[in-house]
């Protein structure tokens, strides 16, 4: 048996998500359906987490076991040319036993994408969400910078968590603004998270949080005191999902300061 380690982009739009769902049309069927094809092995994948319905992927890893002797360097064509347009694996490498998609993870980066300003664009209408009012981008990089270092989550993840723990380390939080499109009068604005793990919706609702600094209906420093009370009402809205985009996986020595 061999341990194979893959690395997928995805258009979420389609999707009841990642995980495989009863009756619903997951990422995780469309791979393993075409690794069956391509093997005729009853193979499970392991991702490096789940994405909810709507969410995309430009770096989601997954690896699973196969006895198949296929080279490697013919797997990336062989399952695209058995996958739907809107997903597409892209690295395919053999990795050791232990290897472990999730848990042997040691960072991801989160990227969250919203178009501010008069008009949306049309062609990334899946995975942008639009704005059309000002946002104070100053005020939010100003808040964004709270989320930095260790700290307990409860206030800015669903109640449905199952987790045990809500204390997750923020490494880096940025804000990039692309130049305004003068046709639409609109530009784009992307956040990037980058972690040691996330709860449940938990990027997205720190988005929506910050999207109320961006209005002035908070202030940046606001911020600490919402991380400090642990209470999900006191935080802001669950930003929309077709945003939000697994960015990158890091693993061992590819981690930025492991």
């Amino acid at each position: 048996m061999r341990n194979i380690c893959m690395t997928v982009s995805y258009n979420g739009a389609s999707y009841h998500g990642f995980q495989t769902q009863p009756q619903k049309i997951t990422i995780q069927q469309q791979l393993e359906q075409a690794l069956h094809q391509l093997t005729f092995e009853e193979i499970k994948v392991t991702a490096s987490g789940r994405t909810d319905a709507g969410v995309h992927a430009r770096g989601q890893v997954f690896n699973f076991q196969t006895g198949s002797q296929i080279p490697i360097e013919r797997w990336c064509m062989a399952m695209n040319s058995r996958l739907p347009d809107d997903i597409v694996v892209w690295d395919a490498k053999l990795v050791p036993d232990d290897f472990h998609a999730r848990r042997s993870a040691k960072r991801k980066t989160y990227r969250y994408t919203m178009r501010c300003g008069k008009y949306p664009d049309l062609f990334k209408r899946h995975t942008e969400f639009h704005h059309p009012t000002p946002l104070d981008i100053t005020s939010m990089q100003d808040a964004l910078s709270c989320f930095i270092g260790e700290h307990d989550f409860t206030s800015f993840c669903s109640s449905r968590s199952s987790a045990d723990s809500h204390v997750r380390t923020i490494f880096e939080a940025r804000l990039e603004c692309e130049p305004t499109e003068p046709h639409l009068q609109s530009y784009a604005i992307h956040i990037y998270l980058t972690g040691s793990g996330f709860l449940y919706n938990m990027v997205r609702i720190i988005v929506g949080t910050l999207i109320e600094v961006g209005e002035g209906k908070r202030s940046p420093s606001s911020i600490r005191d919402v991380l400090a009370a642990q209470d999900r009402a006191l935080a802001g809205p669950t930003a929309m999902a077709h945003g939000l985009m697994l960015w990158e996986v890091f693993y061992g020595k590819d981690a930025p300061n492991a």
